[in-house]
């Protein structure tokens, strides 16, 4: 039997200035929101969620430069369905787990953070151990000029969690480029251009079930 065709979207409720004049970071809307699209066009049921059923939006993400004009109209509409969901975001005990089976489990930019605490019931180690993942490259985050910052935070970048986590990192052509990899049941991107592609891979895969 087919796995149902449920999507759940976990968004970060994490927020800390990391911009200049103390801008901060947070839930990157693209990220959400091209794969909410991706996973609606692809005939999925799809909820949202974060660990408090709260979420900031991300300053950078919110500039003219990373929402069009049309991302931006759903983002600003309160009634869309994306961010009617975004608005009214479940919490973690609000998911019916048993129908969110994680047959695909997919992460994208520094969404792969996540993964060293995703544990494999069957090996008790991560579910990224012996795979192949992307993610945020170190050298963007250089780029970025907030590599100290990270650091401060007492936090690894995408590139060390992963070796930690026992996965091989598979980097981009460059910072920028969009770039998805599959290894089997999970689907990594590399950052917020690459949400799209990421989703879209993540369809593929479980369209290969």
């Amino acid at each position: 039997m087919a796995p149902p065709r449920k999507a759940l979207i976990a968004v970060t409720s994490a927020h800390a200035p990391l911009y200049p004049e103390g801008k901060e970071t947070g839930l990157f809307i693209t990220e959400a929101l091209h794969p909410f699209e991706v996973f609606k066009k692809a005939g999925f049921e799809v909820d949202l969620v974060s660990e408090t059923g709260s979420y900031a939006p991300d300053w950078l993400s919110q500039q003219e430069e990373w929402l069009k004009d049309d991302e931006r109209k759903v983002w600003e509409d309160h009634s869309s369905e994306f961010r009617s969901k975004l608005d009214k975001l479940l919490k973690p005990g609000d998911v019916n787990w048993e129908e969110v089976k994680g047959d695909i489990i997919s992460a994208v930019c520094h969404g792969g953070a996540i993964f060293p605490g995703i544990i494999d019931e069957a090996t008790g180690k991560s579910v990224i151990s012996g795979k192949e993942v992307t993610g945020f490259t170190t050298q963007g985050e250089v780029e970025e000029g907030v590599l100290d910052t990270i650091k401060s935070w007492g936090r690894p970048t995408i590139e060390a969690a992963a070796g930690d986590a026992g996965a091989k990192y598979i980097s981009p052509p460059s910072p920028w480029a969009v770039f998805a990899h599959s290894d089997g049941r999970i689907v990594t991107g590399a950052n917020p251009a690459s949400a799209q592609v990421t989703a879209e891979a993540a369809v593929q895969a479980f369209e290969n079930l």
